[in-house]
């Protein structure tokens, strides 16, 4: 079972995901709340995932993300947003958001897309990705390619399905690699593009045009 909080300061966007998810047998929505309650409530339900809005009155998503990658033994968070913005982006990735969904995602999607998250994968709404890898990665253009070129066969075909949004596990399973593997690989690749997160790997891989159509003659 995968638990769940909903953190946004809209009771009609925290009933509409409860609504959906409710439905599902996996998942559970262990927390719904607004912005000031968050911490307190994702510290007693203790969820695997956490939808969380930014732009909220009376406590500011960014910092309650800040805050929950302080414990030792932080949620997924995923970041909800309406991308009318994204003056905040930077901060988020860079904060460890392991995920950008816009509030009216397709519900057939929605629970897809958080076991993927539970799972350790990464997730961008379609609607999220052109602006993300427009606006984040342009920046490190040249930079981008300075780095991947560091990058070892094997890492670079792990970077391939890493920006699928694949977990270790799955990772492991297309390259027929064990998923102590495929973490070392990550590890080594976050290390070597200069980066925190997955998804912030993940968009320069995008960025550059990085493909996984070599990974199966190596």
């Amino acid at each position: 079972m995968i638990g769940v909080a909903i953190v946004d300061d809209e009771a009609l966007v925290r009933s509409g995901f409860e609504l959906i998810l409710g439905a599902v047998e996996d998942i559970e929505v262990v927390a719904s709340v607004d912005g000031i309650g968050a911490v307190e409530a994702i510290r007693s339900s203790r969820p695997d995932v956490v939808l969380l809005d930014v732009r909220m009155p009376g406590r500011n998503g960014l910092d309650i993300l800040d805050e929950l990658q302080t414990w030792d033994d932080p949620p997924v968070v995923a970041i909800l947003t309406t991308f009318d913005s994204d003056d905040y982006i930077a901060r988020a990735l860079r904060s460890g958001a392991a995920g950008f969904l816009v509030k009216d995602t397709d519900p057939e999607q929605l629970p897809m897309l958080l076991r993927s998250l539970s799972a350790g994968g990464i997730v961008l709404s379609p609607q999220v990705s052109r602006t993300l890898v427009g606006g984040f990665a342009r920046a490190a253009d040249r930079e981008a390619a300075r780095r991947l070129s560091g990058l070892t066969g094997r890492e670079q075909d792990v970077l391939a399905a890493l920006r699928t949004g694949a977990s270790n596990t799955e990772i492991g399973e297309a390259l027929h690699l064990s998923r102590a593997t495929v973490k070392d690989h990550v590890s080594a690749i976050l290390g070597k593009l200069e980066v925190t997160t997955r998804l912030e790997a993940a968009i320069i891989a995008e960025r550059a045009g990085v493909r996984g159509d070599e990974a199966e003659t190596r």
